[in-house]
Formats: structure tokens, C-alpha cells, sequence
């Protein structure tokens, strides 16, 4: 049986260092997600995912519940993306060479999975990472991590309306962006057009 994340929590905040092991392992991978979508699919992605995962350890002992497990979690991932992009000074860098001379993966398993039937996967990351930051971080946070508006309006600290209006509008720069290239769900799923089956719209 599958533990669920708040009993996972209060055992871990009671010292079990198993139940935050598997809480960590559970959302590294949508963690890790996130960021590479702000931060662009690089080692600034790694290092987020792992100052996002440092600060969640740190944090636990003060999570008082009154958020879902995932909001803070996802909250703490967002904060760290933006950290390392505004600590490094630039925008997100989708093409980087490893000290090996390789050129990392920037497909993930989630990401194939999030974005099904786009020929060329990568050009949604460079699509994304030519919006701005308000607008990339809110579209990420609602079609990879799949938050729902009032989690997205409490992990970015701003009013629900302007949540709406940042996806919106990023996603129809994405649509722009990506031309016939565009994700088959941005094309034709009404979700993802209006958002009308979302409880909290």
C-alpha cells in the first residue's frame, strides 16, 4: 500500500530517516522537471534540483501542513530554478556542453510523456525558454508539474486571476512559438485552451 505524503511528512519530522528518503525519491523526478523547465536543461537545472531537495530537508522540521505536501514542495523547486538562473544572470541555456565534451539529454521521461505527439520534443524547451520568466514558470508549473490554479497562485504568492492570465498568455506565445510544432493537447485539448474543466477556474 502506498503511503501518502502527509504521513510520510509527520514520520519523517519525527525522525524517520526512511519515510524522507522515500518522500524525496517520490517528487525528485517532477522536482527535477520543473526546474530544467526554468532553468533550461543544464547543470543549473542539477544543481537547482539539489538545492530544492537540500532546502526541503531543512524546511520539514517548520512544514506546519497548512499547504498540500506537493504546493510547498513544488514552491521550494520554483524558488530554487529562479535562484540559479538569477545567480547565474542569464536566461535559460537549452544547449550545453558537459566537461566530457557531450551535449546533455534535455528529454526527460516526464517530459515525452507531458508533450505526446510533438515531433521534435526540443523545440518546445527553446520555446519556452524564449518567454518571460513570469510567464515560463507559470505555464511550467501548470502543464508539467499539472498544479492547479490556487496551488500555482500559492506557490508564486500572487492572485488567482493573474495566475490565469500569465498561462494564458504564455501558452498562446508557446502556440505562436511552435507553429505547427505545437503540442497536440495546446492544439486541441479544451484544457489546455480555457482551462474550463478545472475546478478552480
Amino acid at each position: 500500500m502506498t503511503v501518502d505524503d502527509r504521513t510520510l511528512v509527520a514520520a519523517a519530522q519525527a525522525g524517520d530517516r526512511r519515510a524522507l528518503d522515500t518522500l524525496l525519491r517520490r517528487h525528485y523526478d517532477l522536482v527535477h522537471g520543473v526546474c530544467r523547465r526554468i532553468a533550461g536543461a543544464s547543470r543549473d537545472a542539477d544543481d537547482a534540483a539539489q538545492e530544492a531537495m537540500i532546502s526541503i530537508v531543512r524546511g520539514l522540521p517548520r512544514f506546519d501542513g497548512r499547504a498540500a505536501v506537493t504546493t510547498w514542495i513544488y514552491r521550494i523547486a520554483t524558488n530554487a530554478a529562479l535562484d540559479e538562473l538569477r545567480r547565474r544572470g542569464r536566461r535559460p541555456a537549452l544547449h550545453v556542453v558537459a566537461d566530457d565534451g557531450t551535449v546533455p539529454d534535455v528529454v526527460d521521461d516526464l517530459a515525452e510523456r507531458r508533450v505526446d505527439g510533438v515531433a521534435d520534443r526540443m523545440a518546445v524547451d527553446e520555446a519556452l525558454a524564449q518567454l518571460g520568466e513570469e510567464f515560463r514558470v507559470a505555464v511550467v508549473l501548470r502543464d508539467v508539474a499539472d498544479l492547479d490554479y490556487v496551488e500555482i497562485a500559492d506557490v508564486l504568492g500572487v492572485p488567482l486571476g493573474t495566475v490565469k492570465s500569465r498561462i494564458a498568455r504564455g501558452r498562446a506565445q508557446l502556440v505562436e512559438l511552435l507553429g505547427n510544432n505545437a503540442p497536440t493537447d495546446q492544439r486541441h485539448n479544451p484544457r489546455t485552451s480555457d482551462d474550463k474543466s478545472d475546478p478552480s477556474s
